[in-house]
């Protein structure tokens, strides 16, 4: 269905989106659907309750995806928008993508060689702080972040938190003896002081759970163990936060300009 037949039949978009929606990636707001198209995402649906303010934000904000904004957005009621999309984002507008296949993820993930790390969240329990920590990737352009454990990485929340980021970067989930390879520095209290290292393009750098750590596995599986300066008696970072000081140091030793 293209957006003119949509927008003459609006029962007949909502049909398609529930047809589509238990198979594809939500994109929550304008953000995330501004991030998912700049960086190649197909997104077959745009559904809006106030088509012409999401031009105008776009026009605003983002005016080289208006033109790709204009030929998707379908308006609706809102109140139909809101059975389709309960968490509405104040934006009013939400899409539908495809997710990278596995297979892709993977490939991009094992090249080698590698010009930016591989973020890897050892057995991650909190779904903000997973899609913070992939937008930052992102904006670092890292190669992609890993998840280990059971927290699913395109979860809902976490692509919100990631606002669309995760189709800048490559995002799966991996047991840990299936890490990309390259030099595996793990973030522990105990580790040396990153200050003091200089991080390789080829590192996998990897993050404990924000509850218990790193896991005997990943720890089994680093190369060095290095930690982040910290004032005694404070006991930890936000995982985020953690992950943006570590992409900082390695981008530190980059020359500057587009993508370092």
């Amino acid at each position: 269905m293209n957006r003119t037949d949509a927008a003459a039949d609006p029962g007949g978009a909502e049909r398609a989106w529930r047809g589509l929606a238990g198979t594809s990636v939500l994109l929550d707001g304008f953000h995330a659907i501004k991030h998912a198209l700049r960086f190649d995402a197909s997104v077959p649906m745009a559904l809006t309750s106030d088509r012409a303010a999401v031009l105008a934000l776009a026009d605003e904000l983002a005016p080289d995806v208006k033109g790709a904004l204009d030929a998707l957005l379908v308006q609706i009621p809102d109140e139909r928008l809101r059975a389709l999309v309960p968490r509405l984002h104040p934006t009013a507008v939400a899409a539908l993508a495809v997710r990278p296949s596995r297979p892709a993820n993977l490939e991009a993930l094992g090249r080698t060689p590698r010009t930016a790390p591989v973020v890897v969240l050892d057995d991650p329990r909190n779904l903000g702080n997973a899609g913070a920590v992939i937008r930052l990737a992102a904006g670092f352009g890292a190669t992609g972040v890993v998840t280990t454990g059971t927290l699913d990485p395109w979860h809902p929340t976490v692509v919100r938190g990631g606002a669309g980021l995760h189709f800048a970067t490559a995002v799966e989930r991996m047991d840990v003896a299936e890490l990309p390879h390259g030099p595996v520095f793990a973030l522990d209290a105990e580790g040396e002081d990153i200050r003091a290292l200089k991080l390789p393009d080829d590192a996998v750098l990897a993050f404990g759970s924000e509850r218990s750590g790193l896991s005997a596995e990943l720890r089994a599986r680093a190369d060095h163990l290095v930690s982040l300066p910290m004032r005694p008696q404070v006991s930890s970072y936000n995982l985020a936060t953690s992950v943006g000081m570590a992409l900082f140091h390695w981008s530190a030793g980059r020359p500057p300009g587009p993508g370092a």
